[in-house]
């Protein structure tokens, strides 16, 4: 089997009325919400961490992350719990979500470049494009959304 039709599995999630993706093999376990211990001297978007079996896992709000407007949580938002590489090695984070969607398998040479203009979101979190018979989705590089530093600063 070549490289462009080998097929990767994602995850996809809802944030504001979108579709996003990750890796499934980077998800660790989903999760409903429940209050977190916040972390003093964080940036907003790191809404806190959870203690999950004696690991403390910083959980980010990709709303926040992203720019999007706020929303209050409700019982469907959810955490995804996601095992990253960074330089720092591999770490566990979570991520908040509107609600998790579906399974996609995806053929490697069907995820279309990021577009440099008109996406809401930073283009360096995403690894590219979806375009499927009902919905576009956006695949997220989950190792960039919290940057070494970044996780630094919580483990500190």
């Amino acid at each position: 089997m070549s490289n462009d039709s080998k097929i990767e599995q994602f995850l996809t999630f809802e944030l504001a009325g979108e579709a996003y993706g990750v890796e499934i093999l980077k998800v660790q376990e989903i999760r409903g919400w429940e209050p977190v211990r916040n972390i003093p001297n964080t940036p907003d978007f790191i809404k806190g961490a959870l203690n999950l079996r004696g690991s403390i896992v910083p959980i980010i709000d990709l709303r926040e992350r992203f720019g999007m407007e706020k929303t209050e949580y409700s019982p469907v938002t959810v955490v995804i719990v996601l095992c990253v590489e960074n330089t720092q090695g591999s770490n566990v984070m979570g991520i908040v979500a509107d609600a998790v969607s579906d399974v996609l398998e995806i053929k490697l040479d069907e995820i279309k470049q990021s577009p440099k203009l008109g996406s809401k979101i930073d283009t360096r979190y995403m690894r590219g494009m979806f375009v499927g018979n009902k919905q576009m989705v956006m695949l997220l590089d989950s190792d960039k959304l919290l940057d070494s530093e970044e996780f630094a600063g919580i483990s500190a």
